[in-house]
């Protein structure tokens, strides 16, 4: 499915939206945390033919993770203690962008999502189609078979239904792990300003599609298991209610109510003269 912001800036007003190298470089990067043991099998499952570069960001590990990551000959980065997942995603995204990259991947090393599907999550921005593609669990309709706790499908919907109405949506799927980016898309938001924690996730949507980016899904199978990192009730909790209060933000700043830099662009401050 592809899905353009109702509503949204017109896509023009981003330099070179659509646009991609002949060959582009793709990164992927890996926000690891305790992934020892599952990185390994992450990493023999990627199609490395069509990757450039795979970068791992180790956010305080306190197991073999930067070990086994070293093994690997990673492009690797350590956080001096645990900052949390959205901290790493900052780290992850900005290095990707100093190591040149045109299509930045986010695979996570948990083995919860499969590797091998890289070129199709890859495809839709290879073919100008999409600026942001999103892995959906959901979109096929076999997340419970797979696996997925039904408290946490019941509360994906309602939130998915939440953010469809706020962004103006038609998306399976807003809290996947895996997620392709074309390079002007992270040059474009200011995901500096989001959260350190879970809810970047969904801060950085919602800066897409305050740009007005384009943004398409490709189903991918569930993969729940014991090695699999998952968080717990309590904190998908906080994560829910966390957005909620991220789609308050959002109206209020899209009514002109409160404006918050967050969702500003930053190439939106200037332009080029002759």
């Amino acid at each position: 499915m592809s899905t353009e912001p109702a509503g949204g800036q017109a896509l023009a007003a981003v330099p070179g939206v659509g646009s991609v190298a002949a060959k582009p470089r793709v990164v992927v990067v890996m926000p690891a945390y305790n992934a020892a043991r599952t990185l390994h099998l992450t990493y023999a499952d990627i199609p490395h033919d069509a990757v450039d570069l795979v970068i791992l960001v180790d956010d305080g590990s306190t197991d073999d993770t930067v070990a086994i990551a070293r093994q690997l000959n990673l492009r690797l980065f350590l956080h001096d203690k645990n900052y949390g997942y959205g901290a790493n995603q900052k780290t992850c995204y900005a290095e990707a962008l100093n190591a040149g990259a045109d299509i930045v991947v986010m695979v996570h090393p948990d083995y919860q999502y499969d590797p091998r599907l890289l070129p199709e999550i890859v495809r839709p921005i290879r073919e100008g189609e999409a600026d942001v593609v999103l892995g959906s669990r959901l979109k096929s309709g076999t997340a419970l078979s797979g696996g997925m706790p039904w408290w946490k499908y019941i509360a994906n919907r309602f939130l998915t239904r939440a953010e469809n109405w706020a962004f103006g949506l038609h998306l399976s799927e807003y809290h996947t792990g895996y997620r392709a980016y074309r390079r002007d898309v992270l040059e474009a938001v200011n995901f500096g300003l989001n959260s350190d924690k879970f809810i970047f996730d969904q801060e950085i949507i919602a800066q897409v599609v305050e740009l007005g980016f384009k943004i398409t899904e490709v189903a991918v199978p569930t993969r729940y298991f014991a090695e699999a990192s998952s968080i717990s009730l309590v904190a998908s909790t906080r994560y829910g209610f966390g957005i909620l209060w991220l789609i308050v933000r959002y109206k209020l700043h899209r009514s002109g109510l409160w404006a918050q830099k967050q969702f500003q662009s930053l190439r939106g401050r200037y332009r080029a003269v002759a």
